[in-house]
């Protein structure tokens, strides 16, 4: 089972929380927006959907 982690740039105003509770360190600030740099490591906890205060956090499971 793999998990496709996204984020809406528009929405996002790169406050870093989905960066901070990663377990896998999915995410990294990069021009102050988060993006999954390391997306294969996600495992699907969840954590970046539950933290990100703008809702702009998804993960797909596929």
């Amino acid at each position: 089972m793999a998990f496709i982690p996204k984020n809406d740039k528009d929405c996002c105003v790169g406050c870093g929380e989905c960066v901070e509770i990663c377990p896998q360190e999915v995410w990294e600030l990069v021009d102050e927006k988060a993006e999954p740099v390391n997306a294969d490591e996600c495992v699907g906890c969840m954590s970046c959907v539950e933290v990100c205060p703008n809702e702009c956090i998804t993960v797909e499971e596929v």
